[in-house]
């Protein structure tokens, strides 16, 4: 746990890509197989269920620090994250534990599932007698199931490959899937033998970045596949030793949630894997992703929402066939045989993702626009000769998405944010006009700098009006521009709409509350989506 905790702290310290690569790499190359094993679950963004409520562990620290209740709330709301004021409050510890990960995880964390308060105290209790500093903090957040690293997966994976002398591509194919935290599996991702192939393992996505140059610098638009870019679940649909496996792109296994992909897979040659988004489909074009949403909140999928929301796999890249990896064939070629494989004018569950027709870039500019009435986000753009890689790479694929809607709006309640920002005010609610009144329609946490976000913080706390818990009601005068994906209409919110993907734009000092935009604005903005 001490080097742990030690490597946490030098990841958190640091912004430097080198740095948190190198901190990672060096504790992966000396960690025991066991413990790098449940390192490399945690900073791949695992973590365990809360274990213990809130309420007791604040309840356990309060006796042992003999801090008031009262004390307690106020330090909890001035720090802004539970983990760390227990951490702070509780007397240091009266001796020291080398238990090593592994065992603080399997021994002490994880058998406190289902056990007596009496029994989870005396196991809390005791670690924090044993644990300090950055180690206590850790612990807790453990516990409380809210621990996070701030590092990408993708750096996780350049981590074990310079750890291990293994080429990252393979490092990030053996994680994908449920990949257990064991000292075996440990072994098995750094193996030297690069041959090995899971039966139900998915490969790693390839991402596309949003388009930074005019698209006639891209050259000329024959070297170029041009696709509507859809809004759905990324997937994989996997045809192996006689079973189908749909793995989603945030690694969970859905082949029950869509069992109509699921049958349809099974129609598939062996030995094939095949790239796509999963969308609600009806009458041969995309429903809402709103629809999807309702559908994918069933615990149990009954003939009443299968009937509702039928879904279709638009599939756009074929990565296996007949056993063969081909993914370093060109586009062009993976999508010849993705053709062949589903045919040109593909019906049902699985559909080829058409391509977009164009002469020139003018053509392609007018399809962006043209997007929305398409029930798409905008145009993909995929050189014809590249392969299928490994993550977000630059320069291969880009994605062009539709211009943004967007207004002005106040901001009505702020509460503090997570991990490095938990002592900052940064999840903002907006409202917009209705009458006299204003109603709000949207959450937002990004799109400000650190310096902005300093500056509002500070005015936040100068100027609530009241406290709801960790939010903060406050004066509404502060206008912000927002920018948001999707509209749609929606009886869950009192403003009649919800938005899809909302962001600050900017901040918008020069203008008043009053300026800001009414509720018929957006509701405008429903007729031409």
């Amino acid at each position: 746990m001490k080097r742990f905790a030690k490597l946490f702290d030098e990841l958190d310290s640091t912004t430097r890509t080198g740095e948190k690569v190198a901190a990672m790499a060096g504790y992966l190359a000396s960690a025991p197989p066991d413990d790098a094993a449940w390192a490399v679950h945690f900073l791949s963004g695992n973590r365990p269920k809360r274990l213990v409520p809130v309420r007791r562990l604040a309840a356990w620290a309060m006796e042992l620090s003999g801090v008031p209740s009262w004390l307690f709330e106020e330090s909890y709301q001035s720090v802004g994250d539970l983990a760390e004021t227990i951490a702070l409050l509780l007397p240091p510890p009266d001796r020291s534990s080398d238990l090593s990960l592994s065992r603080w995880i399997e021994e002490r964390l994880l058998p406190l599932s289902g056990q007596a308060e009496d029994v989870q105290r005396e196991v809390i209790v005791q670690a924090w007698g044993e644990l300090g500093g950055t180690e206590r903090f850790v612990w807790n957040k453990l516990i409380t199931g809210g621990f996070r690293v701030g590092v990408a997966r993708s750096l996780v994976v350049r981590a074990i490959g310079r750890a291990s002398d293994v080429d990252e591509a393979t490092i990030a194919h053996r994680l994908m899937g449920a990949w257990e935290p064991t000292a075996a599996a440990f072994h098995a991702l750094v193996a030297a033998e690069t041959t090995d192939a899971d039966i139900s393992r998915p490969y790693p996505f390839f991402l596309a970045y949003p388009l930074e140059v005019a698209p006639t610098e891209l050259g000329p638009l024959e070297q170029w596949v041009t696709e509507w870019k859809w809004d759905g679940i990324r997937a994989q649909v996997i045809r192996r030793a006689g079973r189908t496996y749909i793995w989603s792109r945030g690694e969970e296994l859905v082949t029950e949630r869509f069992p109509e992909l699921a049958e349809a897979g099974g129609l598939l040659p062996d030995g094939t894997v095949i790239d796509g988004e999963i969308l609600a489909w009806r009458n041969d074009r995309p429903l809402p992703f709103a629809e999807l949403q309702r559908r994918i909140g069933r615990k149990k999928l009954g003939p009443k929402i299968l009937g509702e929301v039928p879904v279709a796999l638009v599939a756009y890249d074929l990565l296996e066939l007949g056993g063969e990896d081909i993914r370093q064939h060109p586009l062009g070629d993976r999508r010849m045989e993705l053709e062949r494989l589903l045919g040109a004018g593909s019906r049902g569950p699985f559909r080829l993702s058409p391509t977009v027709a164009a002469e020139d870039w003018e053509d392609v500019r007018q399809a962006r626009r043209s997007a929305r009435a398409m029930d798409a986000e905008g145009v993909m753009l995929k050189r014809v000769d590249s392969p299928y890689g490994v993550g977000r790479r630059r320069g291969a694929w880009w994605k062009w998405k539709v211009d943004p809607f967007s207004v002005d709006a106040v901001m009505v309640y702020a509460q503090p944010g997570h991990g490095r920002r938990a002592t900052l005010h940064t999840d903002y609610t907006f409202a917009v006009w209705s009458g006299d009144e204003l109603v709000p329609f949207a959450k937002a946490y990004s799109g400000l700098n650190d310096a902005e976000i300093r500056e509002l913080d500070r005015w936040i706390r100068r100027n609530t009006v009241e406290k709801f818990g960790p939010v903060r009601s406050v004066r509404p005068v502060q206008v912000f521009e927002l920018s948001f994906e999707g509209i749609r209409r929606s009886s869950r919110h009192r403003s009649g709409v919800a938005v899809r993907f909302p962001r600050i734009t900017r901040w918008r000092t020069d203008k008043r509350a009053e300026d800001a935009d009414r509720l018929e604005t957006l509701l405008g903005m429903l007729e031409g989506v």
